[in-house]
């Protein structure tokens, strides 16, 4: 599978066997592994005074959040003897003896014009010292995103990490059978909730990427029965096509000043090459002029650089080049014979990618300072993976049991969960940036 119509048909899936869950269709997590020794804590429901809730248990939320990350093991309800809803009324002995180290307290209540405030705080049990309290206001509408970030704001307290529970995901799904199937592009909740159709097409839509204001996606459809890459808002709906030059025009990136995209084009001769796009006007910058297959670009997080998957040293590996016109490339990955679709951490030092593995096709992470591989996954088929905004985790599609899945891995290795459609498959994730604080 390194050969260069392989290369072809995975970089700008031609094909479009993309699949996915269809529109209405939920992702359910699946905790796969987990920390040895997860961190006990207790997350009290919390007092409710305002029906504008709807009813949503905001501490379950929470609970689900710290649970699902592997990192954590919370008290079961059924084992608390009291529901405290502030720290001062927290009695630390009586938590401690059931062997907590933290517990969560918080109240729900009405704020002006509609709109629910939300009070939580965060207790050290071992010390008794109350080391964090947040308030939020959120609408009916916003308020599971405010739970998500009070499950942020203790994940980070605790491990010193932020979170990305209030993150958003957009995901690739196809539904029906061949020939007649719907292709859906997905924008959720980090955890699945939430799901909102963004575009629809009975022909394939692929490679969804994010604007780093989160505002926008990138993407590719098919839907005039050739390849073009269109821009949406997610807000609002708003789209429109940017390029649709004939032959292959595929995997968008943006520039983290959100002015340009990193984009795959052919050429006349049907060779495939790394351009930049104005977003204002259209102008193309060409990066590679290689005779080899130039694909999968995406910007490093200062905007100077490109990283792209290339064949020009007779199999797929990672090159980086300045973003600039003929631009002179550099080789980046150097261990095993296929390796692929690169990403980068928020931070820079870290790239994902995917690598050939004993027969299989695996996430793995480089340590661009010292060239050290580590894998991931370990599944049959994995790829496309995208870091959180946290750079703590990565998401990435899977296979199990003959249908798509997605997947999360933490960086260390030590956690993983899998997000499964309860019909259809789901494929190409790409993980949101962090949104906009809340009030």
């Amino acid at each position: 599978m390194t050969d260069r119509r392989t290369l072809i048909s995975l970089a700008c899936a031609l094909l479009g066997a993309l699949g996915a869950a269809r529109a209405h269709a939920q992702l359910r997590i699946e905790i796969t592994s987990g920390v040895t020794d997860p961190i006990p804590i207790a997350i009290v429901p919390f007092a409710r005074s305002v029906p504008g809730d709807g009813g949503l248990d905001v501490a379950a939320i929470v609970q689900r959040d710290l649970e699902g990350s592997g990192r954590f093991r919370a008290m079961a309800r059924a084992d608390m003897i009291e529901t405290p809803s502030r720290a001062a009324d927290v009695v630390v002995p009586d938590w401690r003896t059931g062997r907590n180290d933290y517990i969560v307290v918080g109240r729900v209540a009405p704020a002006a014009a509609g709109a629910v405030q939300i009070e939580v705080e965060l207790v050290n049990l071992v010390n008794g010292q109350r080391i964090a309290g947040q308030r939020l206001v959120a609408t009916p509408g916003s308020l599971r995103e405010a739970a998500h970030r009070v499950s942020d704001l203790v994940y980070e307290k605790v491990l010193g990490v932020p979170g990305a529970f209030a993150t958003r995901i957009a995901y690739v799904a196809v539904g029906g059978q061949p020939p007649r199937q719907t292709y859906t592009l997905i924008v959720a909740d980090a955890d699945g909730e939430g799901a909102r159709t963004i575009a629809e097409s009975p022909l394939p839509l692929m490679s969804p990427a994010w604007s780093t204001d989160g505002e926008w996606l990138a993407y590719v459809s098919f839907e005039s029965r050739a390849s073009a890459i269109w821009l949406q808002q997610v807000r609002t709906g708003e789209r429109r096509r940017l390029i649709a030059r004939a032959g292959i025009n595929g995997s968008p990136a943006f520039s983290p000043d959100d002015k340009r995209l990193a984009i795959t084009l052919s050429t006349s001769s049907g060779n495939l090459d790394v351009y930049l796009i104005s977003l204002a006007d259209g102008a193309l910058t060409r990066v590679t002029s290689d005779p080899a297959i130039d694909t999968e670009a995406v910007f490093s997080p200062d905007g100077r650089s490109l990283y792209f998957t290339s064949d020009r040293a007779g199999s797929p590996q990672i090159y980086r080049a300045d973003a600039v016109e003929n631009a002179v490339a550099k080789r980046v990955t150097f261990t095993g014979s296929y390796n692929a679709r690169a990403r980068l951490s928020p931070d820079g030092k870290q790239l994902a990618m995917v690598t050939l593995a004993g027969g299989a096709y695996r996430v793995a992470v480089q340590d661009l300072a010292s060239g050290v591989v580590r894998q991931l996954s370990k599944g049959p088929l994995d790829e496309s993976p995208s870091f959180a905004p946290n750079g703590a985790m990565l998401i990435y599609a899977g296979r199990e049991r003959g249908r798509g899945v997605l997947a999360t891995v933490s960086i260390d290795g030590l956690t993983t969960q899998r997000l499964k459609a309860d019909q259809g498959e789901v494929r190409e994730p790409v993980w949101g940036p962090q949104r906009p604080k809340m009030q």
